[in-house]
């Protein structure tokens, strides 16, 4: 069988683990950041931690990028520049802005994450650039591309704005937390989150793509149960804590 014939199962079966991973996620709270906690095994210096995480994506969709067949474009040179834009920055530059940044982080966790990343990568890539057979400079006008690329450009500006509020948290050298306000964390806890969601939901309208909703569903599967996770902590830690906010979604959940 070739890759073409193995493309959509493996699609389909990496959409059945997102679920998978969803549920599981729930009940265990990965162990990083302000979650971290003992038990998982050796670990690292997080900085370092996200670097080896998040690169393979950016390296590996590049990479599909210079060696596909289906011909370049002004579109697919777009796809290239917006998913690049977000993981050279998650890769290399947000690891260096963050502070209280000597935390660690297990090795178990940056492995899960750096095979998502390596396959994500890989299954978003290929297509785009190989096995789609190409997108015209016309993609450009589809309606479809046009609301996805908003969608897209909207989180990832709500998504860094939130970074930025809480990176203002701490002054140099502080590792400790504080209840962000501002933005929309007026109404949430995970702002960041609710971001980075409606960024990759962007980005599989804007492709119209069965990856593409794979990524999307991988991004909500991870990132609703760990903002689940903060919400709940930081009504735990701060007895002031705003009554009326919610974990990722305004006024709902």
């Amino acid at each position: 069988m070739d890759e073409i014939t193995l493309f959509n199962p493996l699609i389909l079966a990496w959409l059945v683990l997102a679920l998978a991973n969803c549920l599981i996620l729930f009940f265990v709270t990965a162990p990083y950041g302000r979650h971290a906690r003992r038990g998982w095994g050796p670990t690292i210096p997080s900085r370092w931690g996200w670097i080896v995480m998040e690169a393979p994506a950016a390296i590996v969709f590049g990479a599909c990028f210079i060696l596909g067949g289906a011909g370049k474009t002004i579109t697919t040179g777009i796809f290239f520049l917006l998913w690049e834009v977000h993981y050279i920055h998650r890769a290399f530059i947000y690891p260096w802005s963050r502070r209280g940044g000597g935390k660690s982080m297990p090795l178990a966790v940056i492995g899960m994450g750096l095979f998502f990343n390596g396959v994500n990568g890989y299954i978003n890539g290929r297509y785009l650039f190989t096995l789609s057979g190409g997108y015209p400079s016309a993609w450009l006008l589809d309606p479809r591309f046009l609301a996805g690329l908003g969608l897209f450009l909207a989180g990832f500006v709500i998504n860094r704005r939130s970074d930025m509020i809480l990176h203002k948290l701490r002054r140099p050298g502080e590792t400790g937390y504080r209840i962000p306000h501002g933005g929309l964390y007026r109404w949430i806890s995970c702002p960041n989150y609710l971001g980075e969601i409606v960024e990759w939901v962007g980005w599989a309208v804007a492709t119209w793509s069965l990856p593409g909703l794979a990524f999307a569903a991988w991004t909500a599967a991870n990132l609703a149960p760990r903002a689940r996770a903060h919400h709940r902590w930081y009504r735990q830690r701060f007895p002031d804590y705003p009554a009326g906010r919610r974990a990722l979604m305004p006024g709902l959940w």
